[in-house]
């Protein structure tokens, strides 16, 4: 199944994306957030449109899509995850993942604009699969890991460099901004992904492929991450892991490459849909 949420930002209604179009599910009852989720939400809502689906109305193909899901307890990301990546920016490979937050108020749907931030000079991107989780996952061994992903996204990392490296060392500030979270355009669930590390992922910048990379490629996988991080924080139904970004990234460059008002950012997984990002000044 492929979970999509619609409609104006903060008033996003559920719905599904099938091979015909988008259907409302808004008649099912429930918006795709933490309690959907740990309550076996998937598996009802397909029973639920195996017997509802023809009365569904169709999502229009032009309305708005806002991340797939309601905005999560946490973002949760890992750093310099594939080795391309480490090389680019002269960092070692690491020896444990490299976890920092972003902030929730970041989320953005898939098509929104990025908004650059106020006296930003250094706004980079970072193609990422992102996993969602899809139940309570505390202290999880490696081997059971999988039980707990409720599906995947597409996500792009945006990041402030300057801010995330030249203001003290915190990661978190560079990667926080409003808008730096565009996830979508759907949730896919395991079940349609047949091999979640043998996806490419890759983004263009003013239609120039910047990142081309493959999931086979992470350092650190998906069952080894949810039950890392799950060693050192709960982990609740809906979080977001996001798993770290192929080479190709701005800062690597030489010279370095920072977007723009008026650049257009393209970018798309393997099976997760692809998304357009029109770049903006803040105003």
């Amino acid at each position: 199944m492929k979970l999509i949420r619609f409609g104006l930002p903060g008033q996003e209604k559920p719905g599904v994306a099938t091979a015909d179009g988008m259907l409302d599910v808004s008649a099912f009852g429930e918006d795709f957030g933490e309690r959907f989720f740990e309550t076996n939400g998937v598996a009802r809502l397909a029973e639920w449109l195996a017997a509802n689906a023809a009365a569904c109305p169709k999502v229009p193909a032009a309305a708005r899509l806002g991340a797939p899901f309601q905005r999560p307890s946490k973002i949760v990301c890992i750093g310099l995850n594939y080795s391309d990546h480490a090389a680019e920016t002269g960092a070692p490979i690491p020896k444990e993942p490299i976890v920092f937050f972003k902030s929730t108020s970041a989320l953005a749907g898939p098509d929104d604009n990025l908004v650059i931030p106020k006296n930003s000079q250094k706004t980079d991107w970072e193609v990422e699969l992102a996993i969602v989780i899809g139940k309570k996952a505390t202290y999880v061994n490696e081997a059971e890991a999988l039980q707990y992903v409720a599906g995947y996204c597409l996500h792009n990392d945006y990041s402030e460099r300057a801010w995330q490296m030249e203001r003290g060392g915190q990661w978190v500030k560079g990667k926080s901004a409003d808008t730096f979270a565009p996830l979508g355009p759907w949730l896919a669930t395991p079940d349609e992904i047949a091999d979640v590390h043998q996806l490419r992922l890759w983004l263009k910048v003013n239609g120039k492929t910047m990142q081309d990379g493959n999931t086979k490629n992470l350092i650190f996988n998906v069952p080894f991450l949810v039950a890392y991080l799950s060693q050192f924080m709960t982990l609740l139904p809906g979080d977001v892991i996001s798993t770290g970004t192929p080479a190709g990234v701005g800062l690597g460059m030489n010279p370095q490459v920072y977007l723009q008002p008026g650049d257009v950012v393209e970018l798309g997984i393997d099976g997760l849909g692809s998304a357009t990002q029109h770049v903006v000044a803040f105003q």
